[in-house]
C-alpha cells in the first residue's frame, strides 16, 4: 500500500494526514496559532503506524516563517529516515482546492507579516493559478483582486478594504491535499516566503 503523509504548518493550523490515494486513513488537525514545533511530531506519531509513508507532501508556504521551516525540517527528516519521496505544495492552492467550486474563479488571502496579506487568484476546472503570489496591504489587494469570493484568514480584511464581495474564513487542511494535482502537488520542498526577508545582509 503506497501511503502519503501530508504536513501543514505554514499557517495557524497544525495539520497532518495519512492518505491512501484519495482515501483518508487518519488525520489530526488543530488551530494552534503558534507552537507547531511542539505539536507536529506528536501529531504525526498519533497517526496509523506513526504516519509512516512512501511519499510526503509538505506545505512550503507562504505563511509563518517559523511554521514553514518546522514543516519542511520534519518532512525532510522523515523522508530521509523512511527513504520516502518528499514534495511540496502551496498553502494558498490548498485553501482554494478545498473550496471545490465547480466553475469560476476565487481569490485566497492569508494573513502575512507587517499588516500585509499573501494573495493569489485561482480558477477551477481544473484548479490552476491565474497570477503570481503577492504580499500586499489590504488596500493594495483590494485594488488588484476582482473575484467575488475570497477565502482564507485574510479574506475579511480584503473584503472590508474593497467594500464588496464574500469573505470566507478558511485554513489549510492536510487531508485536502489529494484535491491538488499536477504541478500544484509537485513543488520542490523548499520555502515559499512570499516576500523579501526583513533582514538585510551586511555590506
Amino acid at each position: 500500500m503506497a501511503l502519503l503523509l501530508s504536513i501543514e504548518t505554514a499557517t495557524a493550523a497544525c495539520s497532518v494526514a495519512l492518505l491512501d490515494g484519495d482515501a483518508l486513513v487518519a488525520e489530526r488537525h488543530e488551530i494552534v496559532g503558534r507552537g507547531h514545533a511542539e505539536r507536529l511530531v506528536p501529531m504525526i506519531a498519533e497517526l496509523t503506524d506513526a504516519g509512516r509513508a512512501t511519499n510526503i507532501l509538505v506545505d512550503c508556504g507562504p505563511g509563518s516563517f517559523t511554521g514553514v521551516r518546522v514543516g519542511l525540517a520534519a518532512a525532510r527528516a522523515l523522508g530521509f529516515g523512511w527513504a520516502a519521496e518528499v514534495g511540496g505544495f502551496s498553502s494558498l492552492a490548498l485553501v482554494a482546492a478545498a473550496a471545490k467550486e465547480a466553475a469560476g474563479t476565487v481569490a485566497v488571502a492569508i494573513t502575512g507579516g507587517h499588516g500585509e496579506l499573501f494573495v493569489q487568484r485561482f480558477a477551477y476546472g481544473p484548479l490552476r493559478a491565474l497570477d503570481e503570489l503577492a504580499s500586499l496591504t489590504p488596500e493594495q489587494a483590494a485594488a488588484r483582486i476582482p473575484d467575488h469570493l475570497v477565502l482564507g484568514s485574510g479574506a475579511a480584511a480584503l473584503i472590508e478594504a474593497r467594500g464588496h464581495g464574500e469573505a470566507r474564513e478558511a485554513w489549510p487542511r492536510a487531508a485536502d491535499v489529494h484535491l491538488l494535482s499536477g504541478e500544484l502537488a509537485g513543488l520542490p520542498p523548499r520555502p515559499i516566503y512570499g516576500r523579501v526577508p526583513d533582514a538585510k545582509p551586511q555590506s
